[in-house]
């Protein structure tokens, strides 16, 4: 059953939300351990608490704000807009981006309950600050995740959390299913994820029918997928397997993705791709079998609503 809740507390402003979610989030939440901080020597902070998987002394992407001495900064702007800026290891505005995925910047919001999902392409100024339209679709718990390389460093994902107050209705994570519809399009899921290791995940598109075989690249590849573990939503940039151009990929139907998890749970999996001149998101829910490691799922699925994923969420959209 849904759970309508009204969340308030904030300025009705997006800047003001957004800088006082982040300011609160660096006020009570904890800083990873001196032990466990990056080369450059400074704790990292996460936006919840910082989830180290079995085996490994990482944290998934997604879930700091500041790591390997890089900061996602919120910046005051409009209502209707989303701007931050990321602070190097000196303090200053990151203004040197490599190209990854064809951008030098993917910001990626969700919903908390995983029924919202954009992924957007922010503008850089060029004193350092991202600005974009905002991609907050409705109230709601969001976490938005920046996704980029600086210059001549390693790839990075930071987030932090954003409150957009108001009416907000719980809507419980979809069953798994292998198949799902959106814009006329059907993708169908084959492979399962396997914690800890790295497994083939491969869709189908098709439409009315007939195999799509003429998918227009995005995003430097046929398809662009990203996965989000249920509860602490880690953020996991899949890697497609084979580039166009490159004498083997074919423009469809099928796309396959290199996925490796980080443990046993309930992920949601958002694959972007292109046809007809437009960007669509097909959406999955899989279970990575605790069977595999032995250990169990850190994030019950509980009650799901039967059928497939849908494209009916709020929040959906690409820039």
């Amino acid at each position: 059953m849904n759970t309508v809740t009204r969340l308030g507390g904030f300025a009705l402003g997006l800047a003001a939300v957004f800088g006082a979610a982040y300011g609160i989030g660096r006020v009570v939440d904890p800083a990873v351990p001196a032990a466990q901080s990056r080369h450059d020597g400074a704790a990292a902070h996460t936006s919840g608490p910082a989830t180290h998987d079995e085996g490994t002394d990482r944290v998934p992407g997604g879930l700091l704000v500041s790591d390997r001495g890089y900061t996602l900064v919120p910046v005051a702007v409009p209502a209707g807009e989303f701007a931050f800026r990321i602070a190097g290891p000196d303090g200053r505005p990151v203004t040197g981006y490599d190209v990854a995925h064809d951008k030098r910047m993917h910001l990626i919001v969700a919903r908390r309950d995983l029924s919202g999902f954009r992924h957007v392409h922010p503008e850089l100024a060029p004193d350092g600050t991202w600005r974009v339209d905002t991609p907050l679709a409705g109230p709601g718990q969001w976490r938005a995740f920046a996704d980029f390389t600086p210059t001549g460093g390693e790839s990075l994902t930071l987030g932090v959390d954003v409150t957009v107050p108001g009416e907000l209705t719980e809507r419980p994570l979809p069953a798994p299913a292998t198949s799902t519809t959106v814009d006329g399009y059907t993708v169908t899921l084959a492979g399962a994820p396997q914690p800890g290791r790295t497994s083939s995940l491969t869709l189908t598109v098709s439409r009315a029918g007939r195999p799509v075989t003429d998918l227009e690249p995005y995003l430097g590849a046929y398809g662009h997928l990203v996965a989000l573990r249920r509860g602490d939503l880690a953020y996991l940039h899949v890697h497609p397997d084979g580039t166009p151009g490159d004498g083997r990929t074919r423009p469809g139907p099928e796309v396959t993705f290199l996925a490796e998890v980080p443990s046993a749970g309930s992920y949601r999996l958002y694959l972007d791709f292109r046809h007809g001149g437009r960007v669509h998101t097909a959406e999955f829910t899989v279970v990575a079998d605790a069977a595999a490691t032995g250990g169990g799922d850190p994030t019950p699925t509980g009650p799901a609503p039967s059928g497939s994923a849908g494209h009916g969420t709020p929040g959906h959209g690409h820039n």
